[in-house]
């Protein structure tokens, strides 16, 4: 398991878990939940925003967000 925020670009992914304390409640609305896969779609310069697709919603989120949400990488 490895942070989103570790994860490369086009990397698919599954979410394993959640630090649910830290993260926006808005993100978990808009599914990242575990079980749910997410690829990064795109990056800003010095790696932050980053842009997700999560099942089938894009958002962007802040790359320090994204260290509070574990994936496993999907071969």
């Amino acid at each position: 398991m490895i942070p989103l925020s570790q994860l490369k670009f086009g990397e698919n992914a599954c979410i394993e878990s959640i630090e649910i304390d830290k993260i926006p409640l808005k993100l978990i609305e808009m599914g990242c939940l575990p079980g749910n896969f997410i690829t990064i779609i795109q990056k800003a310069p010095f790696d932050d925003p980053l842009y997700l697709k999560v099942d089938e919603t894009h958002l962007a989120i802040r790359k320090e967000t994204a260290k509070f949400i574990f994936v496993k990488l999907i071969k």
